[in-house]
């Protein structure tokens, strides 16, 4: 017993010493910090690669360290590779560096009515606090192996169910069949760089109003979307979920809906009374909007893990940032899920959203895989945007209908005015894209949407609008209604003009020759309604006329060179004994053909003396020997003489 005893003294007595000496060591630590906080800081600053090309030199500059958002005075401290800026409220200063560290300054003895600090005095510095990515991936119940589109694999249908797939298309768009098929809680494969489930996030971020905008959307592609957002976003970042149901008149959007969210406290349904599109639709949900940020995704898209705390940082970061994911494609007939690659947006000078390479000067700039990707435009559909700033801007022009062009007068707007755009790699959403939509343009979807073109030209674009309007020429004179409220706009905002923007965020972006023989769409003269297009890849096609351009807008030039987009009409490598392929290749590329043509006539290679024709199966087109065939005669959609008027 005595034993017992004295060992059990001797046990606490040691507990004692440990305990002690952990507080005195910790003590010490808090200390030291103090005095290393800074050294920590320059080794986070970024530098940039070394030998960027001279052409793009002056784009790698990194844009100031963003004060955190205060009203207050901002004091800037000098660092040996860059500052941090630091921001002075009731005696507590807060520092945020350029990779997003973030720590609390507290002067020993400001004087908070003025908030001035002597510049003799001590700070505590104390760590704001960072965390690991929050990898969630929640489920409302236990998810069931080898069920269709499990971890994103496609599902194939039967042939016996063809008559449900084509009803499932004719109501949605995409194979509705399908979707109804795959779980609203699937997992989905994680295509994130491998360091970003490294990367730390404040303990102090902005919370989110994330605003899904919907009409006549599917049931399980909508649940779907909601499900991924609420279990795979940190529920402390979520200020609401507010869907924007733009006058729906399918039954189960109504009641049905209600009763289903009724398990989900931060879902708000929002009806409009009547149809406003999705620009107006968003607008109505941001006017409602509760939180810090406004985040909006479409409704048939699926949040990936770690999805969110990406995006909020980067606008605590900086509330000018504007910021997309990565965006997945879920693949509209299989549903099958495939992660991005480096990609980011661009457009066509007809005003289309293109998704572009990644270009040199850019890739130099990150130092690595996770690093922010600036974008001289974004998709639209899917992003991310401090309230405040988004007001400031102006939100969306009032004056688009429906949807369409929004992206671009929101993309031109940020940079232009002082904003930026960045896709984040450590982001990812799954995206639905289909090729149509399942509702009406009350003044139908081309008008609708060039109508909405002419706006964003006439207050954006200064003289290169007429690069616009040479693209359609149809559009000039037509009616786009009043943009004066928009100037004035960009006026008090002080923003650059749009040459500031391609010299400095898309210098990469080829000026057309304006001067040219014809421009359109091409047609066949002897397969009547069909088109030369691009089939959206390399290999020329024939396809329904459309009338929206993309695809199937070619220009043939003086030179004799027939364009499409940066490319022109080349001969093919690879060539089958019927006739010689057609494909577009690079414009300085020795395959690139010289045509001749007349109105209504054939498409000569001025080389080989052969016809363009159409190929196999109506699918290609090939060179062949010139003859009566009517399939060898071609008509655009608009010829113009030397002087540039149109004949």
């Amino acid at each position: 017993m005595i034993f017992c005893y004295r060992a059990g003294r001797i046990v606490i007595l040691t507990s004692i010493f440990w305990v002690t000496l952990d507080i005195v060591l910790l003590s010490l630590y808090a200390h030291s910090s103090i005095f290393t906080r800074q050294e920590s800081f320059e080794q986070k600053l970024p530098s940039f690669g070394n030998n960027p090309e001279p052409k793009y030199r002056h784009l790698l500059k990194e844009k100031d360290a963003p004060p955190v958002k205060d009203n207050n005075v901002n004091l800037r401290l000098g660092l040996k590779n860059g500052h941090v800026n630091m921001s002075i409220t009731e005696g507590v200063a807060v520092i945020a560096d350029k990779s997003g560290g973030i720590v609390r300054v507290v002067p020993g003895n400001s004087e908070h009515g003025n908030n001035k600090t002597k510049g003799t005095d001590k700070v505590q510095v104390e760590n704001e606090g960072t965390h690991l990515v929050q990898n969630l991936d929640v489920t409302t119940m236990p998810r069931i192996r080898g069920q269709p589109g499990e971890n994103g694999a496609p599902v194939r249908t039967r042939e016996a169910d063809a008559a449900k797939v084509k009803a499932g298309w004719d109501h949605a768009s995409f194979n509705e069949y399908v979707s109804d098929l795959i779980s609203v809680e699937r997992q989905i494969p994680d295509g994130r760089p491998k360091l970003c489930k490294t990367k730390e996030y404040s303990n102090r971020l902005p919370k989110a109003s994330i605003i899904v905008c919907f009409t006549e959307e599917s049931w399980s592609t909508l649940i779907r979307t909601v499900h991924s957002i609420i279990n795979r976003s940190p529920p402390e970042l979520v200020k609401e979920i507010i869907l924007v149901d733009d006058f729906s008149s399918r039954e189960y959007l109504k009641e049905n809906l209600d009763k289903y969210m009724e398990k989900f406290p931060k879902v708000t349904i929002l009806r409009l009374p009547k149809r406003e599109g999705l620009i107006r639709a968003r607008l109505r949900g941001t006017e409602i909007s509760q939180g810090d940020v406004i985040v909006f995704l479409d409704s048939h898209i699926e949040c990936n893990v770690g999805w969110l705390e990406p995006l909020l940082q980067r606008i605590k970061d900086d509330k000018k940032n504007v910021v997309a994911p990565s965006i997945d494609g879920i693949d509209s007939n299989t549903f099958g899920y495939t992660p991005s690659t480096g990609v980011r947006g661009g457009f066509a000078w007809e005003m289309t959203f293109k998704w572009k390479p990644i270009p040199p000067y850019e890739l130099t700039r990150r130092k690595d895989a996770t690093w922010p990707i600036r974008s001289p435009t974004i998709a639209g559909g899917l992003f991310a945007i401090n309230k405040d700033f988004f007001y400031e801007l102006g939100t969306y022009d009032p004056g688009l209908e429906i949807w369409g062009s929004e992206n671009l007068e929101l993309s031109f707007k940020v940079w232009m005015c002082g904003g930026s755009l960045e896709i984040l790699p450590c982001s990812h959403v799954g995206h639905v894209f289909r090729a149509s939509q399942p509702y009406k343009f009350p003044m139908g979807n081309i008008k609708t949407f060039m109508r909405n073109n002419m706006r964003v030209a006439e207050v954006w674009m200064d003289d290169y609008k007429d690069i616009f309007y040479a693209m359609r020429p149809e559009l000039k004179g037509e009616d786009f209604g009043d943009i004066s409220d928009r100037v004035k706009l960009r006026q008090n905002l002080q923003c650059h003009d749009f040459k500031w923007y391609l010299d400095n965020i898309y210098p990469e972006l080829q000026i057309p020759e304006l001067n040219i023989q014809a421009r359109g769409e091409v047609r066949n003269m002897g397969r009547v309604g069909f088109c030369m297009d691009s089939m959206a890849g390399s290999v020329l096609g024939m396809f329904p006329c459309h009338g929206h351009g993309q695809n199937q807008m070619f220009t043939y030039d003086w030179k004799g060179k027939i364009r499409y987009n940066d490319f022109c009409l080349a001969l093919s490598p690879y060539q089958r004994a019927s006739g010689d392929n057609i494909v577009l290749a690079d414009c300085d590329s020795s395959k690139v053909i010289t045509w001749t043509h007349k109105k209504d006539r054939e498409i000569v290679d001025s080389s080989s003396e052969k016809c363009l024709d159409i190929g196999y199966n109506y699918k290609f087109l090939q060179l062949r020997p010139c003859s009566s065939n009517p399939t060898q005669k071609w008509k655009w959609n608009v010829y113009f003489d030397r002087e540039g008027k149109a004949i």
